[in-house]
């Protein structure tokens, strides 16, 4: 059984955010509705509702729609849609129904460097409107499934503040283990070494981007990691790295490995800058199940020693949380922004624990980092689990009504 359907514009309300992306502030009071697939923060609100938040561009037409309910403000690309009568429709289920159609908006949408959403296109789409009770009975099915995301969710986010609060106590404020009884020697504790971060990497190389189908000499599969991926392989967004055909000469000096480090050097936004970067494990690898390498845009690192990878990726993360990687951003009049890569390896100083305290770090930082990783795998577990059963709830093939 199907449900009868009603075009968009006839069962919503839809406004657009007045706001330009760079208006996000850090740890800001109000969720600021963007275009990333990141929910942005901002200090003031504009909007007090119950919406469907729906990214209305995106370069590769990926778009996001988002549910929320309470104070919040929008982008001005970022469509706001409510329901017209909440006793015939319900938002939660809008959103379902919505995100079951994205990939029909991607089709629908246009432009060349960068896709849109018209509000014509919106205005066609059609929602499935069941009673109202069995919109309710859908919402609690999936709602399930999402609040369990947002229990993992929440977990990842004690565990990154977790392991800031280490780093930073042991490394920056120096209050590591036993540091009342560590001499100070040349400025330093006892036993570390203070060396350029390029001294620390025995292997280093740009990544690749290769074919989306295969063909010829391109017959290596390969998943590939932009900069944009950086952030979701911990939060849940592993479904989405890109999958790719490769040359072998191109993908053999690339593959990543256990302890390797990914790190971005060209790409983001005036406003984002780069630098961001990612830790391989080796449950990274096995969820994948095929070779992994970074984009083009993006440097694999590969340290001397993996005793050192945890503790020299959360390095990076301090500098770049703390703003201090921005001194080697080189911005240019477009919205690219490339990275000093050598003037980064050969100024930046890392100073390097003693052993002892290193392996003690290790047993704290790496437990911390792989419950990161495990609760964003499930993640991506479940909301492979909700799409596959979204469109047999909304097609009504599960619920009758």
């Amino acid at each position: 059984m199907r449900y009868s359907t009603q075009k968009l514009k006839k069962i919503s309300v839809i406004n657009t955010g007045k706001l330009d992306s760079n208006a996000a502030v850090e740890n800001g009071a109000y969720p600021f509705f963007t275009c990333d697939p990141q929910t942005l923060r901002i200090n003031k609100w504009a909007y007090d509702t119950e919406a469907v938040l729906l990214a209305g561009n995106n370069a590769s037409g990926n778009y996001t729609a988002k549910y929320y309910r309470g104070k919040f403000n929008a982008y001005q690309r970022t469509y706001i849609i409510e329901t017209a009568d909440s006793e015939r429709l319900s938002v939660r289920f809008l959103c379902y129904a919505i995100n079951q159609q994205l990939r029909l908006l991607k089709t629908m949408s246009s432009g060349s460097t960068t896709k849109f959403l018209t509000i014509r296109m919106l205005h066609n789409l059609d929602i499935p409107c069941p009673e109202i009770e069995v919109q309710d009975r859908i919402v609690n099915i999936l709602g399930t499934i999402d609040d369990l995301i947002e229990n993992n969710q929440k977990q990842i986010k004690l565990l990154e503040e977790a392991a800031q609060r280490l780093y930073k106590e042991w490394f920056v404020d120096l209050r590591f283990p036993g540091h009342e009884h560590t001499a100070i020697v040349d400025g330093v504790p006892e036993g570390w070494k203070r060396n350029n971060i390029g001294d620390y990497i025995s292997y280093e190389i740009g990544g690749g981007w290769g074919n989306e189908e295969i063909s010829n000499n391109y017959d290596n599969e390969a998943y590939v990691i932009r900069g944009t991926d950086i952030y979701g392989i911990t939060h849940g967004e592993l479904k989405n790295i890109p999958f790719r055909y490769h040359t072998m000469s191109n993908l053999k000096s690339r593959i990543l490995m256990e302890n390797d480090i990914v790190f971005e050097v060209s790409g983001g936004s005036r406003t984002e800058g780069v630098a961001r970067t990612v830790l391989i494990t080796n449950n990274m690898l096995q969820y994948f199940q095929k070779p992994v390498m970074c984009a083009s845009f993006c440097k694999l690192i590969r340290p001397k020693n993996n005793n050192i990878s945890q503790y020299l990726f959360q390095h990076f993360k301090y500098l770049r949380n703390e703003k201090i990687t921005e001194k080697y951003d080189k911005r240019s009049a477009s919205s690219i922004v490339n990275y000093r890569w050598k003037d980064f390896l050969v100024q930046e100083v890392l100073l390097l624990p003693s052993a002892e305290i290193l392996d003690k770090y290790n047993i704290i930082a790496n437990l911390l980092y792989n419950k990161i990783v495990n609760c964003s795998i499930q993640i991506s577990e479940l909301r492979i689990a909700r799409d596959r059963l979204l469109p047999k709830l909304m097609s009504g093939e599960i619920i009758k009504c």
